[in-house]
């Protein structure tokens, strides 16, 4: 398991902990803040929102908890399923993540199929149906609750912060965050650009901005040791986050490889230690700042699991 872990708490609480570090020296001429969400007991920025849908699921009287996962949603759902004494089963793509060891040692069941994760969330449908538990997917019946646990930054942030930063930089995957934080800004009435960054040819978010949501064939994506948890060739939120991204003025980049162990490295000169594809955003920005105009003002970034 993961370590140095926050004590597992609420998730208000876990939130407003996970630290928020200055990297301004990362880009000359704007000041870099960068929120370390992989500093939950699960390593994923994910947590609050597998913690509220075992909330929801259980004040429905429900005892088991079904997801798909590329990995980070998966651990933080044995988690918040350990936590609340319900059962977890977790499904994920054979060959992905560490073949679902960490899940299983926090006491989910883990089901593993061969293809995609887009396989993975079928699978774990019919699983769902089958044995009469929750869909606990970010798209199924309790999306609402997904998106109130990842809308919980936004408060983090607006304590810490006091004023919108120039820009939010986040990680595209499903677009369920971009979707959660666009939602909470709004209700805050909090405004500031949210840019999306996702692996390069990896996701039809990123494939498709800044024109009409598309589907990636299913064999027109390649993972790696590196981009994985970034890979979809359909992202089960897509159209929904690049109106999100676009609402606020925002942008969507995407980032190879190479760029994301770079990102990587230079965090841990300020004590952070994402996975390459939790860098991802710190990627997205360093990208941007060095392809066009001289980025200002505070950036914050967000770093997705480890």
């Amino acid at each position: 398991m993961s370590t140095d872990p926050l004590t597992y708490a609420d998730a208000p609480a876990d939130a407003y902990r996970t630290p928020l570090i200055d990297a301004t020296g990362l880009v000359p001429g704007a000041r870099i803040l960068v929120k370390d969400e992989t500093r939950y007991a699960s390593g994923s920025h994910k947590e609050p929102a597998a913690r509220a849908v075992v909330a929801r699921a259980a004040a429905g009287g429900h005892r088991h908890v079904v997801v798909a996962t590329c990995g980070n949603y998966g651990r933080a759902m044995a988690m918040a399923c350990r936590a609340a004494g319900m059962a977890c089963t977790v499904v994920l793509p054979e060959g992905w993540s560490d073949g679902g060891a960490w899940m299983r040692d926090a006491g989910a069941r883990v089901h593993l199929v061969p293809g995609s994760y887009e396989d993975a969330v079928d699978e774990s449908r019919r699983l769902a149906g089958a044995e009469g538990a929750v869909d606990g997917n970010v798209d199924g019946p309790y999306a609402d609750a997904v998106f109130d646990g990842h809308g919980i930054v936004v408060h983090a942030l607006r304590e810490a912060l006091g004023t919108p930063p120039a820009a939010l930089w986040l990680p595209v995957g499903n677009g369920t965050t971009a979707i959660a934080v666009h939602r909470e800004m709004r209700a805050l009435g909090w405004h500031c650009p949210i840019n999306g960054v996702g692996s390069a040819g990896n996701n039809p978010v990123v494939t498709s901005w800044p024109g009409d949501y598309r589907m990636l064939p299913p064999d027109g994506v390649t993972t790696s040791a590196h981009n994985q948890p970034l890979v979809n060739w359909h992202a089960l939120q897509g159209p929904e986050a690049m109106a999100a991204i676009a609402g606020t003025g925002g942008e969507v980049f995407g980032v190879d490889d190479g760029q994301l162990v770079a990102a990587r490295a230079a965090l841990a000169a300020y004590g952070a230690y994402p996975t390459s594809a939790g860098a991802v955003a710190l990627a997205g920005l360093l990208a941007r700042a060095h392809a066009a105009d001289p980025l200002t003002g505070t950036h914050v970034v967000l770093l997705s699991g480890r």
